[in-house]
């Protein structure tokens, strides 16, 4: 019997805080390497759906409840994270409420889009672009082989 290698399932939650004026998002400092800036979100356990991982998660690292509105994107190219191959389902929540930081989360701040840091861990700029680009004109991502062509 062959073992065979799988991506790992994990969520990205994209958390407009919309109690604030221009719906800023939450951003977290990793407690554990890779360190820097990222977008709330973690591994999704053996029997969880992806929405409850999203929620999880979310409650986790920045103790809000989320009110998950739509999956965005699927991000899966194998050099996103570089501790292994993983496949990030990202979602776009909203909360409201003062958010604190936790678990993996070493801190965390609330950025204005216009205010987002530059070079976030893993592919979070990518994502964080696409995410402007479908919060300012309503364009989805397009899709993206892994060899960085673009249909």
């Amino acid at each position: 019997m062959s073992n065979y290698l799988s991506p790992a399932p994990t969520v990205d939650i994209i958390i407009e805080l919309i109690d604030r004026p221009h719906r800023p998002i939450i951003l977290i400092e990793r407690k554990y390497e890779p360190f820097g800036w990222a977008i709330p979100g973690g591994f999704v356990d053996y029997g969880e759906s992806v929405e409850k991982a999203a929620i999880r998660e979310a409650l986790e690292e920045v103790t809000l409840n989320v009110n998950l509105v739509e999956q965005f994107y699927v991000y899966s190219n194998p050099q996103r994270d570089l501790r292994k191959h993983t496949i990030g389902i990202v979602f776009i929540a909203q909360a409201i409420g003062q958010p604190k930081a936790d678990d993996d989360a070493k801190n965390l701040a609330i950025f204005p889009m216009w205010e987002i840091p530059k070079n976030l861990c893993f592919d979070h700029d990518l994502i964080l672009q696409d995410y402007q680009r479908y919060r300012d004109y309503h364009l989805r991502p397009p899709i993206r082989l892994s060899d960085g062509i673009t249909t």
